[in-house]
């Protein structure tokens, strides 16, 4: 499945991280959320608004994770927010890998171009930003036959922001 969504704000960004984090509060295995886009595209945004919606929210200050590689945050489910950005060429700390083994924690990685291809998640959400003249497009598709579900059973709820859609 494959989702192109249009995106003209901060506030858009927001919420759409808040309608992602629906997906998130009820299931059992939780698969990695993967974004990539250029700098300043919205991709902690993204992470933002989708923390904010989890339950035990207040507990977490949503930052982007550059400098430090890494946050986790006290949500339900347990968000753990990797920043590659950094790592450009350079094989990632192992917490990464023992967080993408662990399907209760919801792991998401920003830049993750810079992760080789072999250690992406079996089960994964993918998210690509693409500047455009005014706004953003985010290409929204699956990885594995568990994610699939999820994101199918939530594309209404994305439709607002829909440019196009392959639900083959």
């Amino acid at each position: 499945m494959k989702l192109r969504l249009f995106l003209d704000s901060t506030e858009n960004t927001l919420e759409l991280g808040a309608l992602l984090a629906t997906m998130f509060r009820t299931v059992d295995i939780c698969p990695a959320l993967l974004l990539n886009g250029g700098l300043g595209s919205g991709k902690t945004t993204l992470v933002r608004g989708l923390v904010s919606a989890l339950p035990g929210s207040e507990q977490a200050d949503v930052s982007s994770p550059s400098f430090n590689i890494f946050n986790v945050y006290p949500t339900t489910p347990q968000v753990a927010h990797f920043d590659l950005y950094r790592l450009e060429g350079m094989p990632p700390d192992e917490s990464l890998f023992e967080f993408l083994s662990d399907e209760t924690t919801l792991t998401i990685i920003e830049w993750i171009k810079y992760l080789d291809r072999k250690h992406w998640p079996e089960q994964a959400i993918c998210l690509e930003w693409t500047d455009l003249r005014q706004g953003r497009s985010l290409d929204i598709y699956t990885i594995g036959s568990k994610a699939r579900p999820m994101l199918e059973s939530h594309a209404p709820l994305l439709r607002k922001y829909t440019m196009e859609s392959d639900l083959t």
